[in-house]
């Protein structure tokens, strides 16, 4: 018996003593394992630098409108017809912008070519770019555009995306130091003239954002425009445009950023409501605005994930690679404007790496549109 009860309180204490060791080597074991998966996180670079268009990279994406802008076939319409007298064949509807499958991505690939010989005059194909911008943007052309939109039943054609481009567009003509641009201009600017008097009376029956990842995002199109208003001192579009941003977005917080991006999303609904107001706001208001709405973008260590495509053939699926070019330039336009942003230049990039690479082959369903969207987030010129 004796021996009994010496041998338990040493039990006791033995057993004691390996719990507690078991215990702190387990918590020691937890907080290795936290910081390994610390420092597996992939951490931005707070002293990285916007990825520019490169001469090269601008031949390659030339190619991309120089193939569509005169290719009438295949071709989405999105026209109303009121009776037969509507029925025509693309060219004949739209003898400006009659190719790369659409209206609006005709537009888009205009300007593209605009971009490209502004910006690279000693681009390799410059010659064949500057004969089809003139065959499409002739004085004829252009009002014969200018007659479909007075028809009834279109007169919202292509509201607000294709209005947006149209006015990109023209301001990249107005800001290009050449002949070929002031003979481009003078034709277009009927047109322009018309889309930015589309804007001014529409956005006061507008009573709602159209908060979607697509073509009706009413924050791009308030965003593209702006910077035509601001460039031509267009004063009453301009002040059309910034009371409907205050108005729709002044008050908007807590902007679910993880719910983006859906299937189709080609814009970021959030993203684009801080393009447009951080054009609207000066940098006192911004702050407290971006405060309420995006605070997290703050942070040093801010990402979010690029948009993954599953299959490159779909057009719609594809749209994924566009919101990266998108989600870039909002990106870098921020952080060229505030210098605390300047962390967000490493997701940018992260974004356009993902998807620049496969702008490649024709079998690829975003070669129409999608080059527009990589010059426009490498050229980086949202101000």
């Amino acid at each position: 018996m004796l021996r009994i009860s010496l041998m338990r309180p040493i039990s006791f204490l033995a057993i004691v003593f390996l719990v507690v060791c078991c215990k702190n080597e387990t918590a020691s074991e937890e907080k290795n394992s936290e910081e390994e998966v610390a420092n597996s996180v992939e951490t931005p670079n707070p002293i990285e630098k916007p990825l520019k268009l490169t001469f090269d990279q601008a031949n390659t994406l030339a190619n991309l409108p120089l193939e569509c802008v005169q290719v009438e076939y295949p071709n989405k319409l999105n026209q109303t017809l009121g009776g037969k007298e509507n029925l025509g064949e693309p060219k004949e509807l739209h003898p400006a912008f009659y190719g790369c499958f659409d209206w609006h991505s005709s537009v888009h690939g205009h300007w593209s070519l605009v971009k490209l010989l502004k910006k690279f005059p000693k681009l390799e194909k410059r010659e064949e770019a500057i004969v089809k911008l003139k065959e499409n943007i002739s004085k004829e052309n252009i009002e014969k555009e200018i007659e479909y939109f007075g028809d009834k039943h279109n007169k919202s054609y292509e509201r607000t995306y294709g209005w947006a481009w149209l006015l990109k567009l023209a301001e990249e003509l107005h800001t290009w130091d050449d002949p070929v641009a002031r003979e481009l201009e003078v034709n277009l600017q009927p047109l322009t003239d018309l889309i930015a008097q589309k804007f001014i009376d529409f956005l006061p029956k507008l009573r709602y954002p159209i908060r979607v990842g697509e073509h009706t995002n009413t924050a791009f199109g308030l965003s593209f425009a702006w910077d035509y208003a601001n460039t031509m001192s267009n004063l009453k579009l301009k002040e059309s445009i910034e009371n409907k941003a205050r108005e729709f977005y002044s008050n908007d917080e807590g902007c679910p950023i993880t719910w983006e991006p859906s299937g189709y999303d080609f814009l970021s609904p959030c993203f684009e409501e801080i393009d447009i107001m951080r054009r609207v706001l000066d940098q006192k208001e911004f702050e407290q605005w971006i405060s309420d709405f995006m605070p997290q973008l703050k942070a040093k260590n801010f990402n979010i994930e690029v948009g993954e495509v599953s299959d490159r053939n779909d057009g719609k699926l594809v749209h994924l690679d566009g919101l990266n070019f998108s989600r870039a330039w909002v990106l870098y336009g921020l952080a060229k404007q505030y210098k605390e942003y300047e962390h967000l230049f490493y997701v940018a990039n992260r974004h356009v790496n993902y998807s620049l690479p496969n702008l490649v082959g024709d079998a690829y369903e975003g070669g129409h549109w999608l080059g527009s969207f990589a010059i426009y987030a490498l050229d980086a010129n949202t101000q």
